[in-house]
């Protein structure tokens, strides 16, 4: 049996490590994924069990519409047509193998100040005091630049000394040309952040394109 690299895909050797990574990731999300709490305030969240991923983005970003691809379970994340409308934090379980964390959406107001006003208190407090937080998922949309309120929440994860890690969303609206540009461009953005993981994932929820390796490195980190 292939030993999985502790690093995930970024660390895997060869075409063998690779593949071991990608049928650990379908096996663990093969798994019910269920919702088991929401939290408005710090003495609501659940206790610190097991390990956590958050799923952070802006508020149109497709972040339930991933969620439901990711899991593939076309309920779990309601998909909203009024961006913005979560304000708590809401937590689904893999059979206790791992915890994912669906955060409110920023920066609806296109302000970097949005962010502040929506994630002070709870949103930071959450990032910087939960010990079994390995990672936090800042999705970013591919057909768009890269707004000064994402640049806000890459800051305050630096601040909060959280490792996240950079996924394009809705790929598959995107020419090949443009993309390969807006994958280059937000590579080098993650490597101007401390906190930031230097592998990028492009995916697409309508199409499938990048589940198999995002399964593979929440599965390396379980």
């Amino acid at each position: 049996m292939t030993e999985l690299p502790a690093g995930g895909l970024l660390e895997a050797r060869d075409e063998e490590e690779r593949a071991a990574l990608i049928e650990a990731g379908r096996l663990l999300f093969a798994r019910p994924c269920t919702f088991f709490t929401a939290a408005q305030a710090l003495d609501h969240l659940p206790p610190p069990d097991g390990v956590e991923v958050a799923l952070a983005g802006r508020s149109n970003v497709g972040k339930s519409s991933l969620m439901n691809a990711l899991t593939g379970q076309n309920a779990l994340a309601r998909v909203s047509h009024t961006p913005g409308r979560t304000k708590q934090l809401n937590f689904f379980t893999i059979e206790g193998r791992l915890t994912l964390v669906d955060m409110p959406g920023y920066g609806f107001a296109k302000a970097a100040k949005s962010v502040k006003e929506d994630w002070q208190g709870l949103m930071f407090n959450f990032l910087r005091g939960r010990p079994n937080l390995r990672r936090v998922l800042l999705l970013l949309d591919a057909r768009i630049e890269t707004k000064p309120s994402d640049n806000a929440v890459m800051d305050l994860l630096d601040k909060a000394a959280v490792a996240f890690q950079l996924v394009l969303t809705k790929a598959d609206d995107v020419k090949p040309t443009a993309l390969a540009a807006r994958q280059a461009e937000v590579e080098a953005l993650a490597r101007k952040h401390p906190a930031g993981h230097p592998l990028v994932l492009t995916t697409s929820s309508r199409t499938g394109r990048g589940m198999d390796e995002l399964r593979a490195e929440l599965a390396a980190l379980a």
